[in-house]
């Protein structure tokens, strides 16, 4: 793609960076067959290749955003499936987080837009906070069903948007796991040491799941660290286009990172939210230009890794279950498209027992994507649905995932048992068994089928 960036413009470092993403894309349109909201609602602008011509235009002509570049730069997903596919390798990961950044700063939303993206913004990443509009969110569900609807052609208002809220609002809340500061000893012999991210919504709603890791890390000789003064990893944020906020999560969480290192060493920084993961791997190109943080945010990018390519590493325990129990892998964007994780979780649940099934469509987005299927509830439901009706044609027994956004997204709309991977693993290799009410029922079942 030809640019006309000006000698003033390309001595921007992020400009720059635009131009030579931008000068890889040779409109091809291979990205169109695999982005989920060209494929949901079929408008050029709605795919990855029209969105590069918008975000082209509004940044060679440095002129404040319009409201319809807005309009469509909302509706991505961000889910990278467009970066799976591209022959050419454009990086549109960063093109459209510096769209966002562009739209953030210089255009002004309605009123009650800007409250509601501030509430997010600010609530969201605190755990404390976000467990406490849990509660109200809860008191408010029975309201939900008085709010409109929308229409996947119309930009949501604030009451649509408000109960898409309530409605993936959980109706209770389990107790709070163990706080920052904990550590965990290896069982045995220890055979490394590793920080595991505590998270903001998933500390909230799952607590289940870092608990698994845990037991499932330390049981397999890993002590394992929830890192003291660790803050939220700024994807939610960085995906609202507020650079700022999301640099200065990533600066305190890279201090408190390797200051925990220098301390008591880590082999590595264990993510079970692969929505998160994708971000702290980012932390490096984030910070690049910042003198005092660039090497240090390499440094921590290097050491981050999914959950499960770390324990893909150890020598797990054999494998306790062969129930034939039916699993449908939802290998979430952050994961397959994100980090290009995609056979790895499979085989680990494969080799533990479990009968795996791959999603029809896998590569499509469910609709989560952090706080879309707040802001964009219509399309994210249509999403949802379509992702919920090709998991049911492989009939599974459980569904399993590595991203609480799409755990809670793909619950709500289906009575199937949803667990993170990492928990089946751990109940796989001696672990407790996952907390769930479909489950339970599940496990009975087969018990009495082999008696």
């Amino acid at each position: 793609m030809k640019t006309e960036f000006s000698l003033a413009q390309l001595a921007d470092p992020d400009i720059a960076e635009a131009d030579k993403i931008l000068r890889k894309c040779v409109h091809c349109g291979f990205c169109t067959a695999t982005c989920p909201t060209y494929v949901l609602l079929g408008d050029e602008l709605d795919s990855p290749r029209g969105r590069i011509y918008l975000i082209k235009e509004m940044l060679e002509k440095d002129r404040p955003p319009t409201a319809e570049v807005v309009k469509h730069i909302d509706r991505c997903l961000s889910c990278l499936a467009c970066m799976t596919t591209c022959p050419s390798g454009v990086n549109y990961m960063h093109l459209v987080d510096q769209a966002r950044v562009k739209i953030e700063r210089n255009f002004t939303r309605p009123w009650t837009e800007r409250l509601l993206r501030a509430v997010l913004a600010h609530v969201l990443p605190r755990p404390k906070l976000f467990r406490a509009s849990m509660i109200l969110a809860r008191l408010g569900r029975p309201l939900a069903g008085l709010l409109p609807s929308g229409g996947v052609s119309s930009t949501p208002t604030l009451l649509r948007r408000l109960k898409a809220m309530l409605a993936l609002s959980p109706r209770g809340l389990p107790a709070a796991g163990p706080s920052g500061g904990s550590v965990f000893p290896a069982q045995g012999e220890r055979r490394g040491r590793v920080a595991l991210l505590q998270g903001c919504a998933q500390q909230v709603l799952a607590p289940r799941i870092n608990q698994a890791a845990i037991s499932l890390l330390t049981r397999h000789g890993i002590e394992v660290v929830l890192v003291k003064d660790e803050q939220c990893c700024g994807a939610l944020t960085h995906h609202m286009g507020r650079e700022d906020a999301a640099s200065a999560f990533a600066r305190a969480n890279i201090t408190a990172w390797l200051t925990e290192a220098d301390r008591g060493g880590l082999d590595a920084i264990l993510v079970t939210t692969s929505g998160c993961g994708t971000v702290i791997k980012d932390y490096g190109f984030m910070l690049r230009e910042d003198r005092d943080f660039a090497a240090s945010a390499a440094k921590v990018s290097a050491l981050a890794k999914d959950i499960t390519e770390y324990i893909g590493g150890l020598d797990l325990a054999p494998a306790q279950r062969r129930d034939d129990i039916v699993v449908a892998y939802h290998s979430a964007c952050s994961l397959q498209h994100g980090q290009k994780i995609t056979q790895l979780p499979k085989e680990l649940l494969s080799k533990n027992g479990f009968v795996v099934k791959d999603v029809p469509e896998s590569h499509l987005c469910c609709g989560s994507a952090g706080t879309y299927n707040i802001l964009q509830p219509d399309i994210a439901n249509k999403l949802r649905d379509r992702k919920v009706a090709n998991i049911a044609m492989v009939k599974p027994d459980m569904i399993a995932a590595g991203n609480i956004g799409c755990m809670v997204q793909i619950a709500s709309g289906t009575s199937v048992p949803v667990m993170h991977t990492i928990e089946l693993l751990d109940w796989a290799t001696g672990g407790p068994q996952p907390t769930s009410s479909g489950l339970d029922r599940l496990v009975r079942n087969y018990s009495l089928n082999t008696r």
